[in-house]
């Protein structure tokens, strides 16, 4: 091999890893702006709202790999963390969501990549995501909440939207996987379809490429 075409491989190389940075660092900020650009439901009680933070590390993962995808969750908390409210606990569970959202989504689609291992990766993720909601606000964020507003209150916030439809919750765990898990089901889903939408179109600029091809 010449020395020209070592030099040629390794500048190409150092152009795909600077694109990768910066890409990732791009998709991030995007992904930081978003957490603030949220909003409540009316069927989910006041203090949880809905955003779609995590549709630039799907848009990553898909792109670049469920690695990228892991780093955008993880520097957009980081990020997050110099203006917490939570002591990091929201931030851990963001991440902790996220990487189960982007992970099995981008895993899937690396090695299927086409629209139905894109959809069946983007399900799969979403799943994850909505189960793990479960674990992670049972475990981590809701021991934080309780120390400023009893679990009682907490669970009669959820009643007060239960009552509409003639239900009723009797403990914590029943609200989280009644109303918290398919909300987190449907906020992942949202980001699926917008990711559907528009990554045929993001991602020869993400790539570096002229072509439309994934």
């Amino acid at each position: 091999m010449s020395t020209n075409s070592v030099t040629t491989n390794s500048n190409v190389k150092t152009g795909v890893n600077a694109r990768y940075l910066t890409m990732t660092a791009m998709l991030s900020a995007i992904a930081f702006i978003l957490m603030f650009l949220d909003f409540a439901v009316p069927f989910m009680p006041n203090f949880i709202k809905l955003d779609i933070s995590e549709l630039p590390a799907l848009i990553g993962a898909f792109s670049m790999g469920p690695v990228s995808g892991i780093v955008i969750c993880l520097i957009k908390n980081l990020i997050h963390l110099t203006i917490t409210t939570t002591s990091g606990v929201g931030e851990l569970s963001n991440f902790i969501l996220g990487v189960a959202f982007v992970l099995p989504a981008g895993l899937i689609y690396k090695f299927k990549k086409n629209r139905k291992g894109a959809l069946i990766g983007s399900l799969a993720g979403a799943l994850f995501m909505a189960v793990f909601s479960v674990v992670s606000n049972y475990f981590l964020v809701y021991p934080f909440y309780t120390a400023f507003m009893p679990e009682d209150a907490i669970i009669g916030a959820y009643n007060a939207i239960a009552s509409a439809v003639g239900g009723h919750m009797d403990n914590l765990l029943e609200c989280l996987v009644v109303f918290n898990m398919p909300f987190t089901f449907l906020k992942g889903m949202i980001s699926v379809g917008i990711t559907f939408l528009i990554y045929k179109h993001i991602s020869p600029i993400i790539k570096g490429t002229n072509s439309r091809k994934n």
